[in-house]
């Protein structure tokens, strides 16, 4: 896979009107000294940038200090959590990979993709002028346009995702963060009506490398108070911003659980993990740290 450099071509068709992300721009922009990263790659195209990633981590992990990051301008196999699938046009979204190795114990990790999402969340409302929120654990929001109702989702629809992987490697331990963001999509290119894309959000005009530094920035700003703070996210105030940002918290939700079981409650908080501590309807607390949450209409 050759660095992205082409240009657009002149067909008509309007996917074409996409532009490419400019490897020697991002790389200009993002690597060090002058950004923030020690290792910069743009491919044209990938199946999926976190299984792209973590192969080549394992196949040279000395080569992919830590923090580096794979980008690709078309994803065609994207990976979500439990396993699901995750396409995307071609130059329609922002598709990346960051290999970390975060200090602190590894308990904490848990807070890993809350803090992506966080800092997902950063980046657009700067970029694009929508108020993007986190749906726990890795679900980015925006709200519906028509101000529709759907089941599970109320009056907000998923823009992107963010998925977490601890990787093991020879010469150590690191987690990969994938991040993917729906930036020029139309109705006809989404697979479901719970998503969207920061066009159909009506965001004003987005650059793909404009976010994709902004999104860097964030991140690269919140692991840094991580690390001053040995993973501590709350001495850090890290939590408390997740918290500030996550639109789960304070609703009635309905979490399916790995395995077919199901907690209704009412999300109260986030544990100490990164848990979402859930109020059921006997009055009990739940530490839910896997499922799938639905969000339930106030009636």
């Amino acid at each position: 896979m050759g660095d992205s450099e082409v240009t657009g071509s002149q067909s008509g068709d309007p996917a074409d009107t996409r532009r490419p992300l400019r490897a020697s721009v991002v790389r200009s922009l993002l690597l060090a000294p002058a950004g923030p990263l020690a290792r910069v790659e743009v491919l044209d195209r990938v199946g999926s940038t976190n299984r792209e990633l973590i192969e080549r981590l394992h196949a040279e992990p000395n080569a992919w200090p830590a923090p580096s990051m794979l980008v690709a301008d078309h994803q065609d196999d994207g990976q979500g959590r439990a396993g699901r699938s995750w396409q995307t046009p071609a130059r329609a979204a922002l598709t990346v990979s960051f290999a970390l190795q975060p200090e602190g114990p590894i308990s904490a990790f848990g807070w890993i993709p809350l803090l992506a999402g966080l800092g997902t969340v950063t980046a657009l409302r700067a970029t694009a002028g929508v108020q993007a929120s986190l749906k726990w654990p890795n679900d980015v929001m925006v709200p519906a346009p028509d101000d529709a109702d759907l089941d599970g989702w109320g009056r907000a629809r998923k823009v992107g995702g963010i998925l977490s992987e601890l990787v093991e490697t020879s010469a150590g331990r690191a987690v990969v963060v994938g991040i993917g963001v729906n930036v020029s999509q139309g109705p006809d290119e989404l697979p479901v009506p719970s998503g969207t894309s920061l066009a159909l959000a009506g965001a004003r005009e987005v650059d793909r490398e404009i976010a994709l530094v902004a999104l860097v920035s964030a991140l690269d700003e919140l692991m840094g108070r991580w690390r001053e703070h040995d993973g501590d996210v709350h001495a850090s105030g890290l939590a408390a911003e997740v918290a500030s940002v996550c639109s789960t918290l304070g609703t009635r939700v309905r979490v399916e659980l790995p395995g077919g079981d199901e907690v209704t409650g009412t999300a109260r908080r986030l544990g100490p993990d990164g848990a979402l501590v859930v109020v059921d309807d006997t009055g009990a607390e739940r530490h839910v740290r896997a499922g799938d949450v639905r969000h339930i209409r106030a009636t």
